[in-house]
């Protein structure tokens, strides 16, 4: 766990240590326990370290096993070795695979090795991108970190926004470019993705995509379960690696499973669950069954009554460098957090098993019969009905529509404040019917994998999350505090992936069948169902939130927004009219706090002098 900064001056020009020095400083908020810095010529890497896991009382960076190639790395690695640490399995990697490495790391990574040998920069973000990676080209040097302010330190990178992200924002919540961020020099690493720099040019490639290689059939069902929950400890036990853990507990299915495991595998040590449950403003019965759960484990439970934070709470000291999907519910997410920190360095959660183990019947049997699969299609049927009891939940005339089709209807929301002219310049309304389209297959095996497993694929393909994990991220918290999210693992969802979808990931059956007598019956039992209603549609009838109506609008923001064409929050009465109308909130909010590139060189230059109290390899 650690923060990571980089320069690479391309013309062979010495790099600024001062420079590097600050930035390095800036990351001492995520990585408390040690700051190194290193350069050499032309190349220049800075680390600040967070000794989460006993392993890392050892590990210093950046690092080198031969003065030929060094790394700087934050990253957690699986593997069964226990005398390397993660910088060194994957320098390891690198000298046996050379830039093929990452295809042979599990874990959550974000790292970059420059190479002598070939004055190479080569740089890799994990498959599902939990570890971001930010870099600039700026004139004639590269730039990189982990933490995208950070970046915003060097002088030449300037404050100006990227249109099309804050158009995306407005419209979703979402940056839907995993390539970019909201400022115009700053670029990110897309998960699953490796950036080459060598003689001047910088290139990314894709190793990874989700996709169906091999379709697994056991002779019998066990087999199935003991497998499924073999990946799944293994995964919660590569995650922990502490004998103290805090858990991000829900009273669902996942997080639940999770704690039973994490328990299981901590006999000795410290396990604490935090739970978010609103006990008046929404119907909802998370306190009642995370108590339950928490009770039949033998675990403490922390409630943090949601019903106490208003919209737009303050956020403690979260640096929320882009503008954040969470804004208006930062108060009760980054309570969340803080308790989090308390318990220990290291958090879990149960992100995502509704995304890889919730089926829809309807999508799945309806491709089956538009490819005429017969067979597979009453086998499945049957399967279905002998596991949920009950026929799939489809009539007759929507499954004739999709089997002839193939689509589904999509509700698209345009907001009608948006800038005309701004909306011109960057084909709004067009990237919007893009963005709520149908998803682009790039090959014929992902077209097989859309027709098998429609949900997951979807789920995979989500520009969520890089928001989410981002927002969890040290950078961001600025907590010394990590965490981890066990469903997020390579081999447990290649698996899942694979196995047939009817029965075992309809309804999380297979979930439900490993974590009998695991859990109690209530929690094993209980259905999939969404919040019993939008706190923040909510919040926006009280009466002590009308002053967000009273916008002091930041003059960039209208060069997006209409201000004249907004309604008042009492008026929105929709949940996608609030959130749009939230969203302008947020981003004014963003844009007004958001500080310049003089405000922070200025920052950072307080700090300068210790700055140099850094370590210098």
């Amino acid at each position: 766990m650690s923060g990571i900064v980089g320069i690479v001056n391309l013309d062979g020009s010495p790099v600024d240590r001062d420079l590097l020095f600050r930035m390095t400083n800036f990351l001492s908020l995520r990585g408390p326990d040690a700051s190194e810095a290193w350069s050499e010529g032309n190349v220049g890497f800075g680390h600040t370290m967070l000794r989460a896991v006993s392993e890392a009382e050892t590990e210093h960076q950046p690092l080198s096993l031969d003065g030929k190639v060094w790394i700087v790395a934050d990253a957690r690695i699986d593997g069964s070795s226990h005398t390397l640490n993660d910088p060194e399995r994957i320098l390891h990697a690198y000298q046996t695979f050379s830039e093929d490495c990452v295809n042979h790391l599990i874990g959550d990574f974000a790292f970059a090795i420059w190479d002598f040998r070939t004055q190479t920069l080569f740089c890799g973000r994990d498959h599902f991108g939990v570890k971001p990676f930010f870099f600039a080209r700026i004139a004639n040097s590269f730039v990189f970190s982990n933490t995208l302010s950070a970046l915003r330190l060097d002088e030449r990178i300037t404050d100006h926004l990227n249109e099309v992200a804050i158009g995306d924002y407005l419209l979703t919540g979402l940056n839907q470019d995993p390539s970019t961020t909201v400022f115009r020099d700053i670029q990110r690493l897309p998960a699953g993705h490796t950036l080459r720099v060598s003689r001047g040019s910088v290139k990314t490639r894709c190793y990874w995509t989700p996709t169906i290689s091999k379709q697994i059939r056991f002779k019998d069902n066990r087999s199935y379960v003991e497998r499924f929950t073999e990946l799944l400890s293994q995964a919660v036990k590569d995650r922990l690696r502490t004998n103290q853990v805090a858990i991000s507990m829900s009273g669902g299915l996942d997080s639940t499973s999770v704690a039973t495991i994490a328990r299981d595998l901590l006999p000795g040590g410290k396990l604490q669950a935090c739970s978010v449950v609103y006990d008046k403003l929404i119907p909802d019965q998370e306190r009642y069954y995370s108590e339950a759960a928490a009770q039949h484990l033998g675990i403490p439970i922390t409630h943090i009554t949601a019903d106490q934070f208003s919209l737009f709470d303050e956020a403690g000291d979260m640096d929320q460098a882009e503008p954040f999907l969470l804004s208006p519910l930062t108060g009760q997410f980054s309570d969340l957090l803080r308790r989090c920190a308390g318990i220990g360095r290291i958090a879990l959660t149960g992100y995502d098993g509704d995304a890889f183990m919730a089926e829809h019947p309807p999508y799945y049997f309806a491709a089956l019969a538009r490819k005429m699969k017969i067979r597979h299609l009453f086998t499945d049927l049957i399967g279905y009905v002998c596991t949920q009891r009950g026929m799939p939940p489809i009539g007759l005339r929507t499954w004739l529509m999709r089997m002839i089709t193939g689509r589904q209807e999509v509700s698209i929301f345009y907001p009608k404040w948006i800038d005309e002219e701004f909306a011109r310049r960057i084909n709004l309304r067009e990237r919007c019917d893009e963005i709520y389209g149908a998803p682009r297959l790039q090959a014929t095996e992902s077209e097989t994998s859309f027709d098998l497993r429609p949900s997951l694929l979807r789920a995979l393909n989500s520009k969520v999350w890089a928001s989410l994990f981002e927002g969890f991220d040290p950078g961001a918290t600025k907590l010394a505090l990590e965490f981890r999210h066990p469903f997020i693992d390579l081999r447990l969802v290649e698996y899942l992936f694979s196995i047939p979808a009817v029965p075992w990931c309809i309804n999380k059956h297979i979930l439900r069948v490993a974590m009998k007598d695991r859990l109690p019956a209530a929690v094993l039992q209980r259905p999939k169902t969404p919040l019993a209603g939008d706190p923040a549609l909510e919040l926006s009838r009280d009466a002590s939130v009308r002053c967000l109506d009273k916008l002091d609008a930041n003059p960039q923001l209208k060069a997006f927004v209409d201000i004249s064409c907004l309604r008042s929050i009492a008026e929105e009465l929709t949940t996608d009219g609030l959130w749009a109308n939230l969203r302008v909130l947020a981003l004014n909010r963003w844009l007004t706090n958001s500080r310049s590139m003089d405000r922070r060189r200025a920052e950072s230059k307080i700090n300068q002098k210790r700055a140099y109290q850094i370590s210098i390899a």
